[in-house]
């Protein structure tokens, strides 16, 4: 743990926080059965989350309101707390100040994951797509026809002269589709002074199908901008199927953005799925961090409105890369071993703790999280050489770090919290950072009285 001086004195205040305790353990058992009781949460600038029944109390949606306001002035984007309150009202409350090195966790008794190196991704982010010699353009792919039904809509309209579609394949790094050449040569979305042009623009939307970006802000999706966090991301694998016409990427040089539908990002697939055509038209999801949609088989069809409905599939069972174990999935950790398999994630288990032998020396295994208790032996995660990403429960970091087997392989870790966890886990999190020589997190401890309970 590393204490120091509060960053913001107000809310390192145990009275600032006795209305939100006693809000959550407003319908504690624990304590009325002489058991300590434990909770954990997190308060944002703009929003919480506490788990507690009911409505809140005025009492507690004002001190939410109070540290809210304070974390807005002092710039503070978050807090995470935990507390722990025995039978008779002493308590200990933790606070988690944010720290550059750890990304929040979606889940709020969680403290995060630890970024063990600077810009580190998980692999589905650094996947580059499958070479695609082959692929051809649809054969809805009309270039005069488009150029035709471009110039009837868009009459004086300003086009790109060859040279500057040249620049801006050069700075892409691409070649264009024979069609997305046609489209800048009828318009560039600017007018003839070369300034930007209101009215122009939305011509050009209107004419194309959706809002149209300018040959000059042409761009390459790029997958790091996708990336969801490490908590999210280092349990996926990419995955494209013999019959996709998408690859399952999060994103190409290939993926050329020309156009927004005020949210979602519409690009020309110059590195179509097996499946595919050269120069297809796919729209690229804000809330989905992986794949893309097949919206039309060229420009040409997408100007003229032939839209496809094909929405790429479901993540369903993703065997051999993603494997579960546990309670509800596979039964056996051997059920799960195979060559591929790039994620195990061992979730609630009430059997014979797992030994991971079956999956060691697999070459691809870069992910594992297993809920505490559910490991026969901890070391044996020593012996996964291809290891990138690790959640374990408390005891089972404090048998790696004792051992010094915690593996160096790894990028980013996590500590799966249990109640007896949330206040000695900032201190643990220290020790997993301090062997990769990152910064300390910041944790303040206060303590009060709540009294018995009610």
């Amino acid at each position: 743990m590393h204490d120091q001086r509060p960053p913001l004195s107000s809310v390192s205040d145990f009275a600032t926080w006795e209305p939100v305790l006693r809000l959550m353990l407003a319908d504690d058992t624990d304590r009325r059965a002489a058991r300590p009781a434990r909770v954990a949460g997190r308060i944002s600038q703009h929003g919480t989350s506490l788990a507690y029944r009911g409505s809140m109390s005025p009492a507690a949606r004002t001190a939410v309101e109070d540290i809210q306001r304070a974390l807005a002035r002092g710039g503070v984007q978050e807090i995470a707390f935990s507390a722990e309150a025995q039978p008779d009202g002493r308590t200990t409350l933790g606070l988690v100040w944010p720290s550059p090195v750890v990304e929040p966790a979606l889940g709020y008794p969680d403290l995060g994951v630890l970024v063990l190196a600077d810009g580190s991704l998980a692999a589905p982010w650094l996947r580059h797509p499958d070479p695609v010699p082959g692929a051809v353009p649809a054969p809805s792919a009309d270039p005069e026809l488009l150029e035709r039904t471009l110039r009837e809509r868009l009459p004086g309209a300003v086009g790109a002269t060859e040279e500057e579609i040249a620049a801006a394949e050069a700075r892409l790094g691409v070649t264009l589709s024979d069609e997305i050449k046609v489209l800048y040569r009828v318009t560039r979305v600017y007018g003839n002074d070369d300034e930007f042009d209101l009215d122009e623009a939305d011509r050009a939307g209107e004419a194309v199908g959706c809002e149209l970006s300018g040959l000059e802000h042409l761009y390459s999706v790029d997958a790091a901008v996708r990336h969801p966090g490490w908590d999210h991301g280092a349990t996926h694998a990419v995955s494209t199927g013999p019959d996709a016409a998408v690859q399952g990427l999060a994103g190409s040089p290939g993926w050329i953005g020309f156009g927004t539908n005020g949210g979602d990002e519409f690009a020309v697939d110059l590195t179509p799925g097996p499946a595919g055509y050269f120069g297809q038209i796919i729209l690229v999801g804000h809330e989905q961090s992986l794949g893309a949609d097949l919206v039309a088989d060229s420009l040409t069809d997408f100007v003229l409105g032939r839209t496809r409905e094909e929405v790429r599939g479901r993540r369903g069972d993703k065997l051999p890369a993603e494997a579960k174990v546990g309670t509800g999935c596979l039964e056996t950790i051997q059920a799960a071993a195979h060559p591929a398999l790039e994620v195990l994630s061992i979730g609630a288990w009430d059997g014979t703790p797992f030994s991971l032998a079956p999956v060691i020396g697999l070459p691809r295994l870069r992910t594992l999280t297993a809920m505490p208790g559910t490991l026969a032996d901890p070391l044996e995660i020593a012996e996964l050489t291809a290891l990138e990403f690790l959640e374990i429960g408390a005891p089972e970091w404090r048998v790696l770090l004792d051992a010094g087997a915690v593996p160096r392989t790894l990028k980013a870790a996590a500590i799966k919290v249990r109640d007896q966890d949330h206040l000695p886990v900032a201190a643990l999190a220290n020790e997993i950072l301090a062997l990769w020589d990152r910064p300390k997190i910041t944790q303040t401890l206060l303590a009060g009285d709540l009294g018995p309970p009610i």
